[in-house]
């Protein structure tokens, strides 16, 4: 069974240090956010992780969720964590008080994000939907709506799903089929199966919120012509209890590779009751409230499971004793940890790890700003930086998290490839975050022609940036790496205008690019982080000189021998696509 250890030290590190946005400074309610209250709310999520959710992932995995006799059953263990998980008040954190919530800011909420993610991403699905669910329904739902269906949500009572998928459309939600009949209580039938429904059904909670796309009799077609509903697993009465149930099954669940921990249903609607959220046929628009932060949470999701297998790699390379190094002085077996390669493997996974955290706190910024920001242009300003990023952080984040986890594997050897150490099970757990909530190449898509091809968002993200490098040129320390920055903050402006062209002159060209345009974003985005965290780890290095001289030389190795990488993405990206489009695969 693998380990872990909250990394506190490092969360508080950045929220001490890096939480210098100026507009989320402005941001009223979150002044009373300090330093105490956060240590405080980390060390009790650190404990509640550490003792009682991580054993849950190996409990989950070899004791699968089971359906039978019409119902879903979790693991042994997931019900007595869970009641004690919504006791404690987790699901609540990020809510508003309005309806149960403690209001806590991204900025802190995404730590604990990272935690459960960590300890057990099958645990963490069933709250992570449940408050996408909340992001979506208080966003867009009638006030009467909220004031139903969020208090128990907020609580963790009920919990929640987002129900887009069908057996003949993924990504392409143009082809749904699942109908909508309006009846003149003003509610409508639900027809249809989806599939793919993480959490759809479970014994965790009391009821289950569905908010399902569907298609009403007169919509146009494709994409313009879906609403959204929501259809609760059993309905609810006027005052607010459960009530009958309602005409939605669960048809089977889904044997998988890894998160086995977590129902993945095909559930089926029959005349199921649903209310309308949002405008008709606006279905989509009002969905992506949920979907687009839940890409960023899928993100932190590689994030977390990365940070358990470099610390289980650490630990295992600390113990395990095979051969000698180059730079043994003796005649006996060295710790691999001294050999020069198992280093730079744990190296590369620290260096990145760290890097991404910093850059995930300074986009959580973003979105406090986006959400909470009294002026309104200023909302708009975050809400355009943090859409062109959430594909970098969702895709950069998991596929190296996948390289993570492959690489800990690696450091293991034999005992890696076997179940004992618990290393494997990350693997196939993390597999999935490149999969779900749109595949890494679509998020590199949407990327380039949603977010790249339209002048202005892109080049105010570079405006910030070079904004708040201004503000490092009193620390000498750095100037060199500022430069070396710049290098590459110039490869990334070069291949935005290569794009720009391609998608105008030759779109296969700029297709066959994009994840190689997305990763140069993504190490650039992350050198940036560096480099503040570099900043202030050279003004604070005298008050704590071990913890910031091993922040300064993780930072030089990540620009030594990480961001080169972006270079490499560059090269291939823009070599066209000739031999890509005419491979023969007959």
């Amino acid at each position: 069974m693998t380990t872990y250890t909250a990394p506190v030290d490092e969360m508080m590190f950045l929220f001490d240090n890096l939480k210098d946005n100026k507009r989320y400074n402005e941001i009223e309610k979150y002044k009373e956010i300090n330093s105490e209250l956060v240590k405080g709310i980390l060390e009790e999520a650190a404990k509640i992780n550490q003792d009682l959710i991580l054993p849950l992932a190996k409990s989950g995995d070899e004791n699968p969720c089971v359906y039978e006799n019409g119902v879903v059953r979790t693991p042994p263990g997931y019900k007595e964590v869970y009641k004690k998980f919504i006791e404690d008040g987790w699901t609540s954190l990020s809510c508003d008080p309005k309806y149960g919530g403690q209001g806590i800011p991204k900025t802190v909420s995404t730590f604990f994000e990272e935690m459960l993610s960590s300890s057990c991403l099958s645990f963490k699905l069933y709250s992570e939907l449940s408050i996408g669910a909340y992001n979506c329904i208080l966003t867009h739902a009638e006030q009467n709506i909220k004031d139903k269906f969020l208090p128990k949500i907020v609580e963790g009572k009920w919990s929640g799903t987002m129900c887009l998928t069908e057996p003949q459309c993924g990504t392409d939600l143009g082809l749904l089929k699942t109908k909508a009949v309006l009846q003149e209580d003003g509610t409508y039938n639900i027809t249809g199966q989806k599939i793919f429904i993480t959490s759809g059904d479970h014994d965790l909670t009391e009821n289950i919120i569905h908010l399902v796309l569907a298609r009403i009799s007169d919509a146009p077609k494709g994409t313009k012509g879906i609403s959204l509903f929501l259809v609760p697993k059993y309905n609810v009465t006027d005052d607010g209890k459960v009530g009958t149930r309602n005409g939605v099954s669960t048809n089977s669940i889904e044997s998988k590779m890894g998160i086995k921990g977590s129902p993945t249903c095909v559930l089926n609607f029959e005349n199921s009751k649903g209310i309308m959220i949002g405008p008709k046929n606006k279905g989509l628009n009002s969905m992506f409230t949920m979907m687009n932060l839940e890409r960023i949470v899928v993100g932190i999701q590689g994030l977390g499971i990365a940070e358990t297998a470099f610390q289980n790699a650490l630990a295992y390379s600390k113990d395990r004793k095979q051969g000698k190094a180059n730079n043994s002085a003796n005649g006996e077996t060295d710790l691999i940890i001294r050999h020069a390669d198992i280093r730079r493997s744990l190296m590369n996974m620290k260096s990145i790890i760290e890097g991404q955290r910093s850059f995930a706190f300074w986009l959580s910024q973003q979105i406090d700003v986006s959400l909470s920001h009294d002026n309104k242009e200023v909302r708009d300003d975050a809400s355009n930086m943090v859409a062109l990023l959430t594909p970098v952080i969702k895709s950069f984040f998991t596929d190296n998290g996948m390289d993570i986890t492959n690489d800990a594997i690696q450091v293991f050897g034999g005992y890696g490839y076997t179940k004992d150490q618990g290393i494997e099970q990350l693997f196939r757990d993390n597999r999935i975050t490149p999969i779900y909530e749109g595949t890494n190449s679509v998020q590199a898509i949407d990327l380039v022609y949603r977010k790249i091809a339209n002048e202005g968002i892109f080049e105010n993200f570079i405006s910030v940036i070079d904004n708040e490098i201004k503000s490092f040129g009193d620390v000498k320390d750095i100037n060199n790496l500022i430069n070396v920055f710049d290098k590459y903050k110039e490869i990334l402006v070069s291949f935005t205008k290569w794009m720009r062209e391609k998608i105008k002159a030759n779109k296969d060209d700029a297709s066959a690019a994009c994840n190689d345009y997305l990763k140069v974003l993504g190490y650039t985005a992350v050198a940036f982080s560096w480099l503040k965290t570099m900043k202030i780890s050279y003004e604070n290095k005298d008050k704590n000189n071990d913890f910031y001289e091993d922040k300064i030389n993780t930072g030089n190795y990540y620009f030594e021998k990480i961001l080169p990488k972006a270079q490499t993405h560059y090269v291939v990206g823009t070599s066209g696509s000739s031999s890509t489009m005419n491979a023969k695969f007959n």
